[in-house]
């Protein structure tokens, strides 16, 4: 009987954990639903459990937050929901809403290799290549990332190649499941302050595994940077901000790895190599 009795609690306790709770649950991690009035969270549920994730997944936006929370995409679109729906949005403009979105606009453009423009922040980035190129390429990077290690060749090689009609700014993209490379991007910005941005970037990117404060700071000594002044910019509440804005531009650009590069504001959905991006370039440079 006690036999029976355990099974019955175990299969409750499995039961209550089964993807199908995405369709009735109210809380969603990684989303503020208790500033929502009852009637917005119904408005907000509506749309998250009809809208599809574009992340690659089938799932629902709501399935997506509780099965795969981790998922960026889901909760920078879940928390445009709860938005809309606290601003007194209905379910019909919610979902324009999201249908407007960068995420779900690159989704459906997913097999283009240019998307459409869009505007990107770019004061203050550090930059490399001529002043005024006709083309400009964002990179938004992870010094930790084995992917923007392999890609920085093949962009320099670009700029080489287009000395005169190409840029490359840099925007910081640090991600969750590399330790150190929001102290990196941190890092690089000290150095920038100092006009020293490039020469950290390449010391970084090629000893990514051992990244940490004591390099970061060896490094930036070795460069001949002013340690204090340094430290005082690596430390700042203003730089750890900056970081978070170039990410939070990433995202409403539809950014979810690293590294991604746009060309002329055009997020690019190809390999990064000088051999296919060379052919793009110069169609940029005819004006087509």
């Amino acid at each position: 009987m006690l036999r029976i009795a355990a099974f019955f609690l175990m299969a409750l306790s499995l039961a209550a954990q089964t993807p199908s709770n995405w369709q009735t649950a109210t809380v969603l991690p990684g989303v503020d639903m208790k500033r929502l009035t009852p009637a917005q969270q119904k408005v907000a549920l509506t749309v998250l459990r009809d809208s599809v994730c574009p992340c690659g997944c089938p799932m629902k936006l709501a399935q997506c937050r509780v099965e795969d929370p981790a998922c960026g995409q889901s909760t920078n679109l879940a928390t445009l929901v709860a938005d809309a729906a606290a601003a007194g949005k209905s379910v019909a403009e919610i979902r324009k809403a999201l249908a407007d979105s960068p995420l779900m606009k690159a989704a459906a453009q997913r097999d283009r290799i240019l998307l459409d423009p869009v505007t990107l922040n770019l004061f203050g980035a550090p930059v490399k290549g001529a002043a005024n190129a006709k083309v400009t390429i964002v990179e938004f990077s992870d010094f930790q990332c084995p992917f923007c290690v392999k890609a920085i060749p093949q962009l320099d090689a670009l700029l080489k190649a287009f000395p005169n009609d190409v840029r490359l700014v840099y925007k910081q993209f640090p991600l969750d499941q590399h330790n150190q490379a929001e102290l990196a991007a941190r890092a690089s910005l000290a150095a920038h302050a100092q006009g020293k941005f490039w020469p950290l970037h390449d010391k970084m990117y090629a000893n990514p595994r051992i990244i940490n404060r004591t390099t970061a700071l060896a490094w930036a000594k070795e460069l001949g940077l002013d340690i204090p002044k340094f430290t005082q910019v690596l430390d700042a509440p203003e730089t750890a901000a900056a970081v978070k804005r170039d990410m939070s531009d990433g995202t409403r650009a539809a950014v979810s790895a690293t590294p991604t590069i746009f060309i002329n504001g055009k997020k690019y959905q190809g390999a990064i190599e000088v051999g296919q991006l060379m052919p793009i370039i110069q169609n940029e440079l005819k004006g087509k």
